[in-house]
């Protein structure tokens, strides 16, 4: 929803100002359309149904996973792809993954969504709308801004978008911010954001050798830099920072690179998220045996660490897969 527009469309009317609150108060709550807001009179109702469409974003296909996952693919107004995806645990978690561009210009390697041409930023209303559109179907929980698109090239809609999810289910402190490490962004995110928003940092590589090799950013922004504000970030707001590490046979899954990443980070500082690699044709995912003797050597050193759990890679809803392509 179009919450700008909405508040444009409800001042030309010579409605009250509590109104907006009241339509923004259903549409988070999961209302599906104006009809169910009972308490704006009907009239209005019909009229913004005609003004205000109730989504930025067009449904074009849905997909469900055999483990619950659902991946929904939307299309902006003009055309543009965008997918989003819903989570679901068996502890009852509702995760969604929340898209902030369509499309990525930064190719990292290994991730589907780089590959594809890149469109734009998204704007607010259409990263609250994937959100809603989830809350629609059940109350949602945790957001993490890991879907298409790298979240700090749009840094004042994600922003904006966050602090919004509070009121959709989703407290801050459930919330992550994910980058690779595009520096200018990732500063202002450390000096300007006071909520407790979580900041996740896609790292895939412990040299800046392979790195440049998997992400193209690092030749921009080595790491070096980011670690640097990695740790002021933790430094700031006394929160770790969660570190994204992709699991590549052959590449970056070897138990010296294993010791090279406890070298580069700090266990106070950081914590590690391993993820088995989702197939997107250039690389092979690492062997479960690999991956354990990976965690092995950072859980040696006390560096924190988990094997993420896989979800959705059977419709290509996992991490680096979102890709927008429909099956139609």
């Amino acid at each position: 929803m179009d919450r700008a527009l909405l508040q444009r469309r409800l001042s030309e009317r010579g409605e009250a100002a509590y109104r907006a609150g009241q339509v923004w108060e259903w549409a988070a709550r999961g209302a599906a359309g104006y009809d169910e807001m009972t308490n704006i009179p009907g009239l209005l109702r019909a009229g913004l149904e005609q003004e205000v469409p109730f989504s930025t974003l067009e449904l074009v296909q849905e997909a469900k996973a055999s483990d619950g996952t659902v991946k929904a693919l939307f299309r902006t107004g003009e055309g543009h792809p965008v997918e989003a995806v819903l989570m679901r645990y068996r502890d009852g978690r509702r995760t969604v993954c929340l898209s902030s561009q369509s499309g990525c210009p930064l190719t990292c390697a290994f991730c589907a969504t780089g590959q594809m041409r890149f469109g734009r930023n998204l704007t607010t209303s259409e990263i609250l709308d994937q959100a809603l559109y989830f809350r629609r179907i059940e109350p949602i929980d945790h957001a993490v801004f890991m879907g298409m698109g790298e979240p700090m090239l749009n840094l004042d809609s994600v922003l904006e978008a966050a602090r919004a999810l509070p009121d959709v289910g989703i407290t801050w402190r459930r919330t992550t911010i994910s980058t690779v490490g595009w520096l200018p962004g990732l500063r202002r995110f450390v000096d300007e954001v006071e909520e407790p928003i979580r900041l996740a940092f896609s790292l895939h590589a412990p040299t800046d050798e392979l790195r440049s090799e998997l992400m193209p950013v690092n030749d921009r922004y080595p790491l070096a830099a980011v670690i640097a504000e990695c740790t002021r970030y933790f430094a700031v707001h006394r929160r770790k920072v969660f570190v994204e590490y992709v699991m590549l046979r052959g590449v970056n899954d070897r138990v010296e690179q294993a010791r090279a990443l406890t070298a580069l980070l700090d266990p106070k500082v950081f914590k590690v998220n391993l993820i088995p690699y989702n197939p997107t044709g250039m690389y092979d995912g690492s062997t479960s045996k690999a991956i354990a003797a990976f965690k092995a050597a950072l859980d040696r050193a006390r560096l924190p660490a988990t094997v993420r759990l896989t979800r959705g890679r059977d419709i290509q809803a996992a991490c680096g897969q979102l890709v927008a392509v429909s099956a139609g």
